[in-house]
């Protein structure tokens, strides 16, 4: 198997003629991100029942220090956690950066994540878009790179240490175990335009 270096040489070639993609890995990434924020609260921090679960969600050591740790005093939190105010447009922000970092942080610690993308030893399945060649010259763009789908098993706890960890490298190599499924085609999807994971 090839490793990343190698995977991504030839890709500078047709890069320059103005295809757009990204790092498999840093798709995933960007899926992973989307799959946590899907498991939170669907009320926005701009309402009333958001930001009531949003405080409850935090009333407790943790989420009290990750509040101050962005910057919300410790007056504005009593009164919160007493039901006595609400947060002011200022402190929307930081409420709403507090619970996503808990949220990321719970989930990976629980090892809910992991579970759910491990699927009981069956995987999910991964769909690969290719990257977008619509502004490559016709002489230029690769021929036949079209969507892939398919079923990944056992990489799963890695990658969310990985992605937990925000090793960007190790994201890239776990990328490239997975594509290498794609047969003699693998190459062609070290860049893409995204992922999907069926979760």
């Amino acid at each position: 198997m090839a490793g990343s270096p190698e995977l991504w040489a030839r890709w500078g070639e047709w890069k320059k003629f103005d295809a757009r993609g990204m790092k498999g890995g840093e798709a995933l990434i960007l899926e992973l991100n989307r799959i946590v924020y899907e498991s939170g609260f669907s009320s926005p921090i701009t309402s009333t029942r958001g930001q009531r679960a949003r405080i409850h969600y935090l009333d407790s050591k943790a989420g009290r220090a990750e509040l101050r740790a962005q910057g919300v005093s410790d007056r504005a939190m009593r009164s919160w956690f007493r039901g006595k105010s609400r947060p002011g447009k200022a402190n929307l922000e930081r409420l709403d950066s507090a619970y996503w970092v808990r949220r990321r942080e719970n989930l990976i610690r629980s090892g809910w994540l992991k579970r759910h993308l491990d699927n009981n030893g069956r995987g999910r399945r991964v769909e690969i878009y290719p990257v977008d060649q619509s502004a490559v010259p016709q002489s230029r763009a690769r021929v036949n790179v079209t969507e892939r789908s398919i079923t990944v098993r056992y990489v799963w706890a890695d990658l969310v240490d990985a992605w937990a960890d925000q090793d960007a490298g190790l994201m890239d190599e776990i990328w490239d175990d997975i594509i290498t499924d794609l047969d003699s085609d693998y190459a062609a999807y070290a860049y893409v335009s995204s992922v999907g994971i069926g979760a």
